[in-house]
């Protein structure tokens, strides 16, 4: 523009002059509104993006669950981020000041992006000609934290800004105070300032001092590097900076900030401890709590819940530290182990230990519950139960042990003696096969299956091996040790547990357990088996070892070789728990099976009810209305037998019988006489080895034998040698 035409806007008559004005002060009316419309559309726009990005679920922090036992011991804890949230009412305010001074001096002042503060970061940026400076208040950082990743982009930087804002529009300075310092992470695994107390100093928020404040505040800007633990130095250094900051602010006066340098750091971590031991505890009680509760594994590490177990520690150490000793896991792999399973139980269904495995880490193959080859720890589940319960069997019923085909099923003996008949006694005192068979041959195999059943084992075998516990796929040890408590529980089967009781984060009670019982046995039956297999571990197959502790159990194995076994079994119980064990390889082949033997099973089982205190106090106690079973009457051969005349009543020719032979006062002696190719009876005496006969003919050429008599059994012993009567010289 020319001089004129500056000369001709300027100057002109008063007319155009006003018109002039108007002209102008519309124009920037109408600039003032154009820009406040595009400023207005822009905050708009602000506010959808942060509408958009902003959701209340991710501000709802995960909480960690915490596993206790019924003690209230710590057993484990559960989460993704360990952190247990904490109200801002219970944080001081000395706490709030120290991450306020640290992080967003002007928070109160602002609107959740500091102006200031981001052209102090845009000079310090566009000098360094990168992105090195922040100027993220607490409110950005929190919708950092809640939504987005830490990549430092100018993008990211205005997502960020955007929702700054609509969270400082949603919410109090005080809810996102709260949500700030509960999102925080503090290093080592560590969320939130309550976990963080409890970590560094074993104390609660609402007790920290100001110095502890002061280092808590410090960390968040570099959990790594600022370490207490780590780099001690570091973090003393950047503490006595966050103190500054709180004078520099007006929250700490110099004389303060001076005493607080002066302290040491001052820690009291309380380490998170890990226990492998419990590892396989703790999965089956997250598996319980989805199947039973309907708690997924995800909203279990998230929810913050309590969960109490019946976990005994002292069995599930003991447990874990057998499972370490290879004394009991023999194998014929000298590079691999046999693995095994270990599981105990109250007789009322509580779950006290596990193993899954001599390696188990959380989330492995978990051998408790694998399908396995029970052998004759089956048989009282299978035969000996039912058939005690069906009334035409007892302890001292005879059973056949015969070398019998049953079509094409050829049960052996392990030793391959048989001797034609044993009580049930005997035949489970000492694991006898060809007994077991037989009389699952006589009772049926539908009415085995029934009470297996019953006892929650669905099987699909329907043949005679099942009395042995040869099964197609087989059985766990945790249904073994369940089906079990049958016996120590007066005939009724509790169902496993883990989770006795389970809270939410408020305390509130969402589940405690109902347990599952199934009548199965009657009492009678129940003490029968229970004195039985008293004798299994007393004079059978479950002698080896050392408790003090009253067991009754059962082994079981199944034969690979002639040399060795793919499977080891006990399966027991003291008067108050039950429990089992299996050893085996996971695959068995001609290089690889087990060395050793079922005794190995017994040992590690009395090894850990060795450490698992009370045990050895207790005794079992026969119910009331129960009949007890008296030890078995062992009959002996009479080696020896003497007939000597005598006098008897009145003087005149008696007979005085005298034999070898045990006094047991239940065994009966029937004495005979066999004279002129006749035979016959002369009377009986009870527990006694000597016998009188009056009247007797001096003449008589009759010679003379004792039978003993076991009532128990109704069966005879064999006869004594046959003797003549010697008649003294003076009669």
């Amino acid at each position: 523009m020319n001089w004129g035409s500056w000369k001709a806007w300027f100057g002109g008559t008063g007319r155009e002059k006003k018109n002039r004005r108007n002209r102008l002060l519309f124009g920037t009316a109408y600039f003032i509104l154009g820009a406040a419309i595009v400023g207005l559309l822009f905050y708009f726009v602000i506010l959808l993006i942060g509408n958009h990005y902003t959701d209340d679920e991710k501000l709802v922090m995960s909480r960690t669950s915490v596993v206790v036992d019924t003690q209230g011991h710590e057993i484990s804890r559960l989460y993704a981020e360990n952190r247990d949230p904490v109200s801002l009412k219970k944080v001081p305010k000395r706490v709030q000041d120290a991450f306020v001074a640290t992080e967003d001096s002007r928070f109160y002042k602002h609107s959740g992006i500091d102006l200031r503060g981001i052209m102090r970061a845009v000079l310090t940026d566009i000098f360094a000609g990168s992105k090195v400076e922040g100027a993220s208040t607490i409110t950005q950082q929190l919708a950092r934290n809640a939504y987005l990743s830490n990549q430092k982009t100018w993008f990211r930087k205005g997502q960020e800004a955007a929702i700054a804002i609509s969270l400082e529009r949603k919410y109090s300075k005080k809810q996102i105070l709260e949500m700030y310092l509960n999102q925080l992470y503090f290093g080592h695994g560590i969320y939130g300032v309550q976990m963080a107390s409890r970590f560094f100093f074993d104390k609660d928020v609402n007790q920290l001092t100001e110095d502890q404040a002061a280092l808590l505040a410090a960390l968040p800007k570099g959990p790594n590097g600022y370490s207490p633990i780590l780099h001690p130095s570091r973090a003393l250094e950047r503490r006595n900076l966050v103190l500054d900051l709180l004078r520099k602010n007006g929250y700490i006066s110099a004389e303060e900030a001076v005493r607080n340098k002066g302290k040491t750091l001052q820690l009291n971590v309380h380490k998170i401890q890990t226990h492998p031991e419990y590892d396989t505890y703790i999965d089956m009680v997250v598996t319980e709590a989805e199947q039973k509760y309907h708690i997924s594994e995800d909203d279990l590490i998230r929810g913050g819940y309590k969960i109490i177990v019946p976990m005994n520690r002292n069995a599930q150490s003991a447990s874990y530290n057998a499972f370490k000793d290879n004394r009991y896991f023999r194998g014929t792999n000298p590079n691999v182990s046999p693995q095994g399973a270990f599981t105990l139980m109250n007789k009322n269904g509580a779950v006290l230990a596990v193993q899954g495995g001599r390696d188990y880490v959380r989330g492995s193959y978990n051998h408790v519950t694998d399908l396995r080859q029970p052998g004759s720890a089956f048989k009282p589940l299978a035969v000996y139960g039912p058939a005690l319960q069906s009334g035409d069997y007892q302890p001292y019923s005879m059973l056949q042990d015969k070398k019998v085909s049953y079509g094409k099923y050829k049960p052996t003996n392990y030793n391959g003696v048989y001797k034609g008949e044993m009580t049930m006694y005997d035949a489970i005192t000492y694991s006898v096969n060809a007994p077991a068979v037989w009389l699952l041959n006589q009772i049926g195999i539908g009415k085995s299956k029934s009470y297996l059943s019953r006892m929650g084992i669905q099987i699909p075998d329907n043949g005679l091996a099942i009395a042995l516990g040869g099964l197609k796929k087989g059985v766990t040890p945790l249904q073994m040790a369940s089906a079990y408590t049958a016996f120590d529980n007066q005939g009724v089967q509790s169902q496993p547990y883990f989770i006795q009781a389970i809270y939410d984060h408020q305390g509130k009670k969402i589940g405690s357990v109902s347990p599952k019982k199934t009548k199965i046995f009657s009492p009678q039956t129940a003490w029968y088996m229970t004195r039985m297999l008293q004798s299994v571990m007393r004079n059978g197959t479950g002698a080896s070892g050392y408790s003090d502790a009253s067991i009754a159990g059962k082994t079981g194995s199944t034969a690979y070789t002639k040399a060795g076994l793919r499977d080891a079994w006990f399966v027991g119980y003291t008067p108050d728990t039950v429990g089992s064990v299996w050893i085996g390889y996971d695959t068995t082949t001609p290089k690889q099976y087990l060395s050793g033997s079922s005794e190995d099973a017994v040992r590690l089982f009395k090894i850990v009810i060795n450490q698992t205190p009370g045990q050895a106090k207790l005794a079992f106690q026969k119910p009331d209305g129960v009949n007890d079973l008296d030890q078995p009457v062992r009959l002996v051969k009479i080696s020896s037998l003497t007939a000597n005349g005598t006098l008897g009543k009145y003087a005149l020719p008696a007979l005085e019988l005298k034999w070898s032979g045990p006094t047991d006062r239940r065994i009966i002696y029937r004495i005979y006489a066999e004279d002129q190719g006749k035979t016959l009876y002369k009377g009986e005496i009870t527990g006694k080895t000597q016998y009188r006969i009056d009247f007797v003919n001096p003449l008589s050429k009759a010679i003379y034998y004792v039978i003993p008599y076991n009532p128990q059994t109704d069966r005879s012993g064999p006869a004594s040698p046959k003797v003549e009567v010697r008649w003294l010289s003076h009669l």
